[in-house]
Order: C-alpha cells, then sequence, then structure tokens
C-alpha cells in the first residue's frame, strides 16, 4: 500500500495463486488493511470498501493464475469494486481500479 498526490492509498490486490475462496478474501483483507472481524464475504467487502475514502486505487494481479473456479469471485469483485467509482464519485471523491495482468 502507498500513497498517491491526492494523499490517496494504492492498494496492491495480488491473487497469484490463490487455492480457495478463503485465501482469496483473506488477500483483499490483508491488501486492504481491513480489520480482522472482515466478514470474508462480498456484503462486507462492500460495506467496509464503501467506508474507505482513502483509498484512491486498486491494482489487482494474479487473476491470470487463477483457475476457472475463480471466475465469479473475480466478476464479483469487478462490480463491487466498479460500483464503488459510482458511490465515490458522488461523494467528489476519487477511486479507481486497474488489472495489471
Amino acid at each position: 500500500m502507498e500513497n498517491n498526490s491526492e494523499n490517496k492509498k494504492i492498494i496492491r490486490l495480488d491473487f497469484t495463486g490463490c487455492k480457495t475462496w478463503q485465501e482469496f478474501h483473506e488477500r483483499i483483507r490483508v491488501a486492504f488493511d481491513f480489520p480482522e472481524w472482515y466478514g470474508r464475504n462480498w456484503d462486507a467487502f462492500w460495506d467496509l470498501l464503501r467506508t474507505s475514502y482513502d483509498i484512491g486505487k486498486v491494482e489487482i494481479t494474479g487473476e491470470s493464475t487463477l483457475s476457472k473456479e475463480f471466475n465469479d469471485c473475480i466478476k464479483m469483485t469487478h462490480e463491487i469494486l466498479d460500483d464503488n467509482i459510482i458511490h465515490q464519485a458522488q461523494l467528489k471523491e476519487h477511486f479507481e481500479y486497474e488489472v495489471i495482468d
């Protein structure tokens, strides 16, 4: 995690070699510095993400290393991040994400 010029964090979310959905959510928790009580589900991800106003960008790596069983997880991750772009724009805040690989 690092700060960009707007004092917003850049989150690096790496899914390389992820094997289980529990590990998938644990990587989300660690990358976003969510509390230990993070529920490791999509509602919890959305709830904590939309209240994190200090995040400016998420860079995702390792998607191409995941098996096809993770397609729904990747799709949901992108949908939540897309929804957060809209949510933050309504608050006049900047948020974006990029899939590096």
